[in-house]
């Protein structure tokens, strides 16, 4: 009969390096992921808060790059508007100069003819990411109409998800629509009132 002697300081001393060794395994297994809790045996109800916090934070940097798309088309609009506004009084001076006595009117009317190009050069260049703002044409990809952005994540109290969205209707910000005319700021008729000497006391105005 085989037997084997142990006693109690020996039994302590083994007890003691396995839990060192699973001490070490855990502290290895932290350094290396760089997680406290990295799976649900460490702590069920901190890995399931941790992983709906990584989870969001992912949706959070989706969210972000989304909103920074929206900003740049705002971004190009709003350049191409304030280039437009430019080029639009550079005309009210032109037609004011117009008016005065001995003035060259072929001269002045060809200058307005190309600031008039230079209004549909800057609508229909005012593109990012496919989406114009400023112009409107026939095909479905150009029509204006009311856009949807990315605005937020957000995770309800009770743990639901959603996305907010931006909405903006470019109907309001076209300068030139070529598929109609009426709805573009630039190419609807304006109404105005004729000097005095002439045959109708209105007319109908058309910019572009």
């Amino acid at each position: 009969m085989t037997s084997i002697v142990t006693n109690a300081s020996a039994i302590s001393a083994l007890n003691t390096l396995r839990s060192i060794n699973n001490s070490m395994q855990k502290t290895q297994a932290t350094i290396s992921s760089g997680l406290k809790v990295g799976a649900a045996s460490d702590n069920a109800a901190y890995w399931s808060i941790a992983t709906t916090m990584r989870s969001d934070n992912k949706a959070l940097g989706a969210v972000q790059d989304a909103i920074g798309m929206a900003s740049a088309k705002t971004d190009t609009a709003y350049t191409g508007l304030s280039a437009a506004i430019d080029v639009v009084s550079e005309i009210k001076k032109k037609l004011v100069a117009a008016r005065e006595p001995g003035v060259d009117k072929d001269k002045i009317n060809k200058e307005l003819t190309e600031l008039k190009n230079q209004l549909g050069s800057i609508s229909q260049s005012s593109s990012f990411n496919g989406e114009n703002w400023l112009y409107s044409a026939s095909s479905a990809t150009q029509a204006a109409g009311t856009k949807q952005m990315v605005g937020s994540f957000v995770r309800a109290a009770d743990c639901t998800v959603s996305i907010k969205t931006i909405s903006y209707d470019t109907s309001k910000s076209v300068l030139i629509d070529d598929k109609t005319g009426e709805n573009g700021l630039l190419t609807k008729g304006t109404t105005v009132t004729q000097p005095s000497g002439t045959t109708t006391t209105t007319a109908t105005y058309y910019l572009v």
